[in-house]
């Protein structure tokens, strides 16, 4: 029945006269190893055809679908609906990918173009009153129907998605509600384009050797790269990329130079000109609220997390306030630790943030005589990838074998075949790790295929992890820090959810989950990263291959607390903020900067430290994914925290028994079925809240 359906909205595709592919890359069909397309090929111009071929290529299978004589199926409305759209997918996967990772003007003119197309286009299907009708007939009919998990659950995901989206809602509600979504649109895309202007755009040039006090070599060496790169060759530039500044933020000795630094981050967005964000994030939040407001929600929270694990604003913010009591005052002590140094040097000033990393080093190293740059050095990019690699395949036999016959988008891109136990090819692995003024900020994973299954056939998934680790300089390789080994084991875990996925639709499969569910498997795999065990696997000084020193692993396992106040307690306060800025039921009136302070001060937020994100540069929540959803980090830290007890209690970190079984109930399964179920299938019980609060030293 299935194939009878793909065939009849071929056919009626193929009728309808979609646009001829000739000359255009991205509709011709893509002969490299495992579909990967033809980047070099592919020109800026051609994405708006492609966009409008496929556009109505999917028209033309969603009337299809709508218009068929026959009643109403699972099968011909349900699993058609999954399966249509696969020349949009193809198209809008090659751009988006790009536009993150290799953007100018020319690609962000075409983002500012297709918004506001793709966009009335969702919501000609959401609001097709014909179209739901047989969706809502199936649906009305599902206590009837044979169907297993899986297709249930796509059934009531299908059915919810129009729902949410409007479909209940009168004509002139409607036409309201598609004016609000293509005005999000355009004003989330131009929100995350001021964000990546202003990153590119600061710079500190130094001409004066003296202003490098403190900065180990690497730093300065990488400090010169940047200079030649931005034309200021024979001078040393820190940029706002972070492995730029925050090494700068931890070492440099002078002060004044630090709180420019700083102050040029936490400004972001906030110059009163033409990158200033203040206004659009206010306008973004009032138009998500009457959003939720129309679709029958209080507030756009309200609407985000009834489709989440939290379910509720309240069950949030009661995890943020268990959390934020013990970090505050863990941060409150650590800040002094630091001026204690500050006064015992004869500083003669306050703890300010933008002192907060270069005193966090010295507390570090008086405490446990440790500093990144003993570590950095045994942290060689390609080194601790591999490392990655050797855990994947310790705990599920998985094996990586490099690409070099792969079209990629940028020279640092470099492809992997990934390998089951049994020599069966699961997915292709790409990794884009350092920076550049082309890419966006921040640490990613995307699918340029997704997997699912044609004809009884699994797609293999094509996945991409996305970085800005501390690049190269001529003499020296990819030193990473910590914070950028645990950020890379953390992307690989979403890449994992989506190399291992086994499911039937692609609606369902990979990390088609709850948003406070997708980072179970990307956190939990940050706990291997500075196991002893694991150290040694990857851990190796990359010019002399020695491996790093027991003493050094010891003075890790030490530290593992150290500033987990000020790490917490920043993370918790951007939570909140972007918890209140979501339950406002409007906010056209609101000043950004007032509603900040004004929310930081009642969760009580200590002057040395400010929220992670402030609001005018808080790409995840106003254009990105996670609004009313940055808690999902510390609701999925919950549950990686106890899942990774599951792995310790047995004794063996890499138990294979354990292992089997969160590969099968957990990244094999994506949406395919409520995740505390899978949660509980995996774990044997509901998770508690006491492993994270000891693993952060808050207990």
């Amino acid at each position: 029945m299935r194939k009878a359906m793909l065939s009849m909205i071929l056919t009626t595709t193929l009728a309808a006269g979609g646009c001829s592919s000739a000359g255009n890359p991205l509709l011709e069909e893509w002969d490299a190893p495992f579909g990967v397309p033809p980047f070099a090929e592919i020109a800026v111009t051609q994405y708006e055809p492609a966009f409008t071929a496929a556009l109505a290529d999917h028209d033309a299978e969603i009337a299809a679908i709508r218009d068929a004589a026959e009643p109403a199926t699972f099968a011909n409305t349900i699993e058609a609906l999954d399966a249509a759209g696969a020349g949009l997918a193809r198209v809008s996967n090659v751009f988006y990918s790009l536009n993150g990772t290799m953007t100018d003007d020319a690609m962000q003119t075409v983002a500012r173009t297709m918004a506001p197309i793709l966009s009335r286009h969702r919501d000609a299907i959401t609001l097709d009153a014909g179209l739901f009708a047989r969706v809502d007939a199936v649906h009305a009919r599902k206590a009837d129907l044979d169907l297993d998990a899986e297709q249930a659950m796509l059934l009531e995901e299908t059915w919810k998605g129009f729902v949410r989206g409007g479909a209940n809602l009168d004509a002139a509600a409607k036409e309201q509600l598609k004016q609000l979504n293509e005005e999000i649109s355009l004003a989330t895309l131009k929100f995350g384009e001021n964000v990546l202007n202003e990153t590119n755009r600061f710079e500190l040039v130094m001409d004066d050797e003296a202003d490098l006090a403190g900065l180990p070599a690497s730093v300065v060496a990488a400090a010169a790269e940047t200079a030649i790169q931005r034309g200021h060759e024979g001078k040393w530039v820190v940029t706002l990329h972070k492995p730029s500044f925050i090494p700068f933020l931890q070492y440099a000795g002078n002060r004044a130079l630090r709180q420019q630094v700083f102050e040029a981050y936490a400004g972001m967005g906030d110059h009163g000109d033409e990158l200033d964000n203040n206004v659009l994030l206010v306008k973004i939040a009032d138009l998500r609220a009457h959003r939720a407001q129309l679709l029958g929600f209080p507030t756009h929270a309200h609407y985000v997390l009834d489709d989440n694990m939290a379910g509720t604003p309240e069950a949030v913010y009661e995890l943020l306030e268990q959390v934020w009591r013990p970090a505050v005052a863990r941060a409150g002590t650590e800040a002094d630790d630091m001026q204690a140094i500050i006064d015992a040097e004869g500083g003669g000033f306050d703890l300010a943030p933008w002192d907060w990393w270069h005193y966090a080093e010295k507390v570090k190293k008086q405490k446990y005589d440790l500093d990144e740059s003993m570590l950095r050095p045994y942290f060689e990019m390609g080194r601790v990838r591999q490392g990655v690699f050797d855990v994947a395949g310790r705990l599920w036999g998985l094996e990586f074998v490099q690409r070099t016959d792969i079209p990629v988008w940028h020279e640092d891109v470099e492809t992997f075949e990934v390998r089951d136990a049994d020599g069966t090819v699961m997915a292709l692995l790409m990794t884009d790790y350092f920076p550049r003024t082309s890419k966006r900020g921040g640490a990613w994973m995307n699918s340029l295929i997704k997997q699912r299954y044609v004809d009884g056939e699994r797609v293999i998934p094509v996945i991409f992890n996305v970085g800005n680790f501390t690049k190269p300089t001529a003499d020296t390789p990819s030193l990473l820090s910590m914070d950028e080994v645990g950020t890379m084991f953390h992307e690989f875990g979403h890449a994992l959810h989506g190399m291992l996925s086994d499911c039937r639709y692609k609606r369902l499969s990979a990390t088609s989950v709850a948003r406070d569910f997708v980072e179970l498997p990307s956190q939990i795999m940050e706990n291997w990263a500075f196991e002893p065990q694991v150290l040694d696997m990857y851990a190796r000084h990359y010019e002399t291959g020695a491996a790093i020193p027991a003493e050094l692993k010891e003075k890790i396992r030490k530290a593992k607390h150290f500033n987990q106040g000020f790490v917490t307690t920043e993370y918790v306060a951007a939570s909140f903020l972007d918890m209140d800025w979501h339950t406002l039921a409007e906010a056209a009136d609101e000043d950004a900067t007032s509603f900040e302070q004004v929310s930081m001060a009642r969760i009580g937020l200590i002057p040395e430290i400010i929220s992670r994100y402030r609001s005018p540069y808080f790409r995840h929540i106003f254009s990105g994914g996670y609004s009313a959803g940055y808690y999902s980090y510390m609701w999925a830290e919950v549950l990686d925290a106890d899942a990774f007890a599951a792995f310790s209690e047995t004794g063996d970190i890499f138990d294979p028994a354990t292992a089997r079984s969160f590969r099968k109930n957990i990244l094999a399964k994506g949406g395919t079925e409520d995740p505390m179920e899978l949660y509980r299938r995996f774990r044997g019980r509901d998770p508690g809240i006491e492993p994270l609060l000891v693993r952060r030293g808050l207990q």
